[in-house]
């Protein structure tokens, strides 16, 4: 679970304006913290299926999020791409 603060740090770091807290790069950086603490979960709790789970829906959710943006404009997606450090298609 991400904390408010971190939430909010990660919405301000990826927004495009002010009151962004819903486009698809705000909703890839949120992604990729909660991709982040699970993984870091899962090397602690091996066998926690249920989390490992969780966390194979919020890849593919991810993925959705980020091939809309890298096909809607490419240019945002790159800059995403370096501010949050995923792999470039």
């Amino acid at each position: 679970m991400i904390s408010k603060t971190k939430k909010a740090k990660v919405i301000k770091e990826t927004s495009i304006h002010d009151k962004d807290t819903g486009s698809s790069d705000v909703q890839i950086g949120i992604l990729t913290k909660r991709i982040e603490e699970l993984t870091s979960h899962l090397k602690k709790h091996a066998k926690d299926n249920h989390s490992r789970r969780g966390l194979l829906g919020l890849v593919a959710d991810r993925q959705s999020h980020i091939n809309y943006l890298f096909k809607k404009d490419p240019k945002r997606y790159n800059v995403v791409a370096k501010k949050l450090e995923l792999k470039k298609k």
